[in-house]
């Protein structure tokens, strides 16, 4: 729609600058307060009904033209994450120690203003749209408060996106299925009983069947996955021991698991399990096993892809599109709302050699983006709106 683009570009200078806010201004995950109460003001501004769910969750609502009751339910993350902005732009971090180093002030400035314009424009799209401004995504928590706060009943499908610094500025991603990993990680403690070293035999070496666990962990995936499916079993963490001449009586393992389908989630999960306590019990030692499931397996609704695809092809020209981007290890749990409502998750490039910081990966102390993508993201959102009008 002319009228739509018009709009968009008009508001430019605006979503560059509720970037910077939410940039110069970062919080930590389930920590958003000022972010959320920002958001609130936004749509006070546009005449837009909204409310909290959980406590730094807002969500916002905007009904079209009535002849149609389909709902879609778009969704932003808000967190930053714990690290020091090392820019040197008028924009970095305020806040020490905390910085918006993967793009969530721009999914956010983004929303708002497909909320702005889709506001303005209510008359000419059919059915409902649901604005999710989500926190806690770097810590898989703030999906599953919204799924709990019930925020899915009667909504039809979801639509989310992601800056990527990977790709240049301006190209659209996107996979059909499995798209990204599920991550879950795991804590095992390892408990034996302790003793001289020269007397091995009457005692029970936690750090021995700690290693012993370790290196069995590694046989999960060459052994009990398919060769053609992507997995990684990892540990990050083992602690053990007070000196050199004790026998340890603890230890301490972490790590993840990530997969791209349910069923080998099932099976790397059950599988370290079954792994830590056959080895400990092997070495007459105990152990005590915490998954924490963060994410699950990001699978794209095959439908809604090609209709996404489609739709940024007409839009955007179908140079501009990538419909079969690299699954990625990484993790979103927008993938939680994707287990229950059909939808799609689109990346969209913010890299412009030109400007060293946004060429740096995510997650990095430089971390920037190429603000001229802004508005192409929020037209992203406005498209699975129109999509869902149609259909």
């Amino acid at each position: 729609m002319t009228q739509i683009n018009k709009l968009i570009t008009e508001n430019t200078e605006y979503v560059i600058n509720l970037r910077r806010y939410f940039h110069m201004h970062p919080e930590n995950s389930g920590e958003e307060f000022q972010t959320a109460i920002r958001i609130e003001e936004e749509l006070d501004k546009m005449g837009i009904s909204h409310h909290r769910f959980g406590t730094t969750g807002v969500i916002a609502t905007l009904r079209g033209n009535p002849s149609s009751n389909r709902t879609i339910l778009l969704r932003a993350d808000t967190d930053a994450l714990p690290m020091q902005d090392e820019k040197t732009c008028d924009y970095a971090s305020q806040t020490p120690g905390i910085m918006h180093a993967c793009g969530h002030d721009a999914h956010t400035a983004s929303l708002l203003l497909a909320a702005k314009v889709l506001k303005c424009t209510e008359s000419d799209w059919k059915g409902n749209v649901k604005f999710a401004f989500q926190p806690a995504e770097e810590i898989g928590h703030g999906a599953l408060e919204l799924i709990s706060a019930n925020e899915l009943a009667n909504v039809d499908a979801v639509f989310s996106l992601h800056v990527a610094s990977s790709m240049d500025s301006g190209l659209i991603g996107v996979r059909s299925g499995p798209m990204m990993a599920s991550c879950d990680s795991f804590d095992i403690t390892v408990t034996g009983r302790s003793g001289h070293v020269s007397a091995p035999h009457l005692s029970v070496d936690a750090l021995y069947t700690a290693c012993s666990i370790v290196t069995q962990l590694q046989s999960i995936v060459s052994r009990k996955v398919d060769p053609i499916e992507s997995a990684v079993v990892g540990v990050g963490v083992l602690r053990s021991g007070t000196s050199y001449n004790i026998v340890a009586d603890n230890a301490f393992i972490q790590g993840t698991t990530r997969a791209f389908t349910h069923a080998t989630r099932k099976l790397l999960n059950e599988s370290v399990t079954r792994i830590a306590e056959n080895t400990a019990a092997a070495n007459g030692a105990k152990v005590n096993i915490v998954f924490k499931d963060a994410n699950a397996p990001l699978i794209n609704d095959p439908e809604w892809t090609t209709r996404m695809v489609n739709a940024c092809s007409r839009e955007f020209g179908e140079e501009s599109i990538r419909s079969d981007v690299p699954q990625s290890l990484g993790a979103d749990d927008f993938a939680e709302l994707l287990v229950l409502r059909p939808g799609v998750y689109m990346r969209i490039g913010t890299r412009n050699a030109a400007d060293p910081n946004t060429v740096v990966s995510h997650h990095h102390p430089h971390f920037d983006i190429d603000e001229t993508t802004l508005i192409k993201a929020a037209r992203l959102f406005i498209l699975a709106v129109e999509e869902n009008s149609n259909l």
